[in-house]
């Protein structure tokens, strides 16, 4: 499993972490599951915080999996009831993070799968491409349609990446129902080079610390 621990909360951009070597980035709509997801995939109940009310996420939060290897959760975009203001200091932090971002591994983009690219999502995909790093997509809440839906949806998202050019992969996700755990932690630990039990790409052991409300650990891995 991942063993996650909060690093530390970045406002702006001359504050992110100067010793960090291979982050990887996760991003999506503000009602789509991301701080589920990211909770579930490392194992914790409240790792990322998850609100009722969406958009609570303002700053880009970092957790550390192994020494100077980061997960970064970045705003949640489209909610309408931010204001104006804040919506752009929002997007100015996400697409100066992700721009420019040398430590930058890949995107992890979480869609709902009832409502899969989205006008806004599409937009990051296609501002994202010229980067030419690796994005990888959760259809989160996989658990609210049936198999043969997910099914359809999962292949309809692979067949867009094609189109777009990006060379991206997708896969099924439920956090509740602990689906997809095992994938979207495969492609984490590739992205990071922090193997199974092993050490880091630059020979430092996974040292990061387990949070007592870490929950159960079982994912299932989705054709």
């Amino acid at each position: 499993m991942l063993n996650a621990q909060f690093y530390t909360t970045v406002a702006q951009l001359a504050d992110l972490p100067a010793d960090s070597e291979a982050e990887v980035a996760f991003a999506g709509r503000s009602n789509a599951g991301k701080s589920s997801a990211i909770n579930a995939i490392a194992r914790h109940r409240r790792l990322a915080f998850v609100s009722k009310i969406p958009g609570r996420t303002q700053h880009l939060n970092f957790f550390q999996i192994a020494p100077r290897r980061f997960l970064v959760d970045l705003p949640g975009y489209g909610y309408a009831r931010a204001p104006l203001g804040q919506q752009r200091a929002w997007q100015s932090l996400i697409g100066g993070y992700l721009a420019r971002r040398p430590a930058l591994r890949g995107l992890i983009l979480i869609m709902d799968i009832r409502h899969p690219f989205t006008e806004l999502d599409r937009q990051l995909l296609n501002w994202f491409a010229p980067t030419g790093k690796p994005v990888h997509i959760l259809l989160s809440k996989a658990d609210k349609l049936s198999r043969n839906q997910a099914i359809n949806v999962l292949r309809t998202a692979r067949a867009l990446l094609d189109e777009i050019r990006l060379g991206g992969s997708a896969q099924l996700f439920s956090g509740p129902k602990q689906q997809g755990l095992e994938e979207a932690e495969a492609v984490l630990r590739a992205w990071l080079g922090v193997p199974r039990g092993g050490v880091a790409d630059d020979g430092t052991a996974e040292t990061a610390k387990k949070n007592p409300a870490e929950g159960d650990t079982a994912g299932q891995t989705v054709p």
